[in-house]
Order: structure tokens, then sequence, then C-alpha cells
């Protein structure tokens, strides 16, 4: 299987192709980016900025687009202006270890999101789109006249933070974890994917916490902190995984936990799971 094969069939729902994506690619696949207006549900006062013009600005800057999502709507009429997202990766980084640091670019004209931009961190093997935690710089831009340059200048603030990042996980790397701490790991990713089976009559989860920690490749089956953390996120993250539930007349059936499709969800996910990971990082003695 090639790496882009490999690449496009680990795309949880959006566009990847291990390549820089042009505009005719996110045209056919993501199209609320060329959005020119706002939707008919916005006022006067919403200013629609295109997201494809903030991305050729971005473009001009050295920031390339390597993966693109929107968000699924029932709503007639709403798919051109729905949320998406992009993750952009700047040339002057150069990837190292299979691993990239990357800028997440969130908007919406719909309304439903202002342009936020997140730090996130690629792994290639798994085709692993992370979001770091909250510790980070997120920089949101309300929709305005002056959008495009404010976005470009919040880009490079969350570039600021490439170099830190990239040192923290070098720290998830060297910091060694056992059974028992990944399995702690495991079972706060769980709670996190699965809130109602915590409550007392809430909704069983298909799986229990364990199974987050099943390995999909040898290369995931190291002892360090940082392969625990991608092992657990890419379960959360991209489902798949099978399991037993029992149903209200008390039978059991096999059931396939989801992927994470939503963005706000994964984005959601995807911090708090790196935040887990800081915590426990902190707890070994390791932490930045």
């Amino acid at each position: 299987m090639t790496y882009n094969r490999y690449m496009r069939g680990m795309s949880c729902g959006g566009l990847v192709t291990g390549e820089v994506l042009t505009n005719d690619q996110l045209r056919q696949a993501v199209p609320s980016i060329f959005a020119t207006e706002g939707h008919e549900s916005r006022s006067d006062r919403f200013v629609p900025v295109p997201t494809v013009n903030v991305l050729d600005g971005l473009r001009e800057e050295g920031f390339d687009p390597f993966y693109a999502q929107q968000a699924n709507t029932r709503v007639p009429g709403k798919a051109a202006f729905t949320k998406h997202m992009l993750r952009l990766r700047h040339r002057s980084i150069t990837n190292s270890d299979g691993e990239s640091f990357e800028i997440v670019l969130v908007n919406a004209n719909d309304g439903t999101s202002s342009y936020q931009m997140i730090p996130g961190y690629f792994r290639f093997v798994c085709a692993n789109g992370l979001m770091v935690g909250d510790t980070f710089n997120e920089v949101k831009v309300r929709h305005s006249g002056n959008a495009v340059s404010e976005v470009i200048e919040g880009a490079f603030t969350v570039l600021d933070d490439a170099e830190e990042i990239t040192e923290q996980v070098q720290d998830f790397k060297a910091i060694t974890v056992n059974d028992a701490e990944r399995k702690i790991l495991a079972e706060a990713a769980h709670q996190l994917r699965f809130p109602e089976a915590a409550k007392e009559d809430g909704k069983p989860a298909p799986i229990d916490a364990t199974r987050l920690l099943s390995t999909r490749r040898n290369a995931d089956r190291s002892a360090d902190l940082w392969t625990a953390f991608n092992v657990v996120q890419e379960n959360v993250i991209r489902g798949g995984i099978s399991g037993r539930v029992r149903t209200a007349d008390g039978r059991t059936r096999r059931q396939r936990t989801r992927a994470v499709a939503g963005i706000d969800q994964n984005k959601a996910l995807n911090r708090a799971l790196w935040t887990l990971t800081e915590k426990m990082a902190e707890l070994k003695g390791g932490g930045a």
C-alpha cells in the first residue's frame, strides 16, 4: 500500500492525501471553505470572510494545507456554510521522527464559529491528527474586514509555540509508563469519550477502558508515555474497536465504537487527552 493510499484510508471523514492540498481538491471535498456569503440566518452585521481568501494569504506566508474536513448538516442549503477545519504546516519546519507540528484552523460562515487557530501535532505512522492542550496559545479572530491579516498574525502566534511543543513531545517520549499507569490514562480517556456510561442510568459504553490500550501496529508497543498517549488517542478518535453491550432486555450484542467525526467533539477530546498526558508527565516528574 502506498503512503498516499494509506493516508486516504485513515482520513476519518476528511480529505488527506499526504501531499499539499490544492484548491481544486478542496473545492470538491470541502465546499464550505469557498463560501463568499454568510448563511441566511446571519444578520447584516455578520461579515463573511471566505476561508479560501484566508488560506491564500496563509500560503503566501509559507503555510500549506494537508488536511481538510467540514461538518455535516441536515439543514437544507446549509452545507455550503458549515464549520470546517484545515490542518496546515509551515515550510520553515522540517518534519522529524515521522511527526510534524501543525496549525489547526477552524471557521464557519453559518455563525457557529469564529476563526480559531490551535497548535497541533501530526504522527504519520497512523495519520493521527493531535491537538495540544490549553497550556499553549489558541487564537480566535472575529469575522471582520481585517480577518485575513488577523488570522495570518494569529497563525504566526501559534507557530511561536512549535519549539516548546516539540520539546514537550520529547519529554513524553523520555517517560516510561507501566501497565497500571497506562490503564489510568485509558480510564480517564474512556470517561471523556463515553460520559454517559459513568451515570447510574446512563447508556453503557460499547467497550471497557482497557480496550483503548489495544495496539494497531508494532511501533505502538513501546513503553513510553508518548506512545501510550497516541494509542489511546487513536482508539478514541478513530474508533473501530469491537465490544459487547447489554441491551434493555438483558441480551448482549456486539458493537463497534464509532469514529469521532464532529469537529467540535474532535477538538474537545484531543485537547483534553493532551492535557491528561501533561498531568501524567507531571506526576512522573518529567513534565515541562
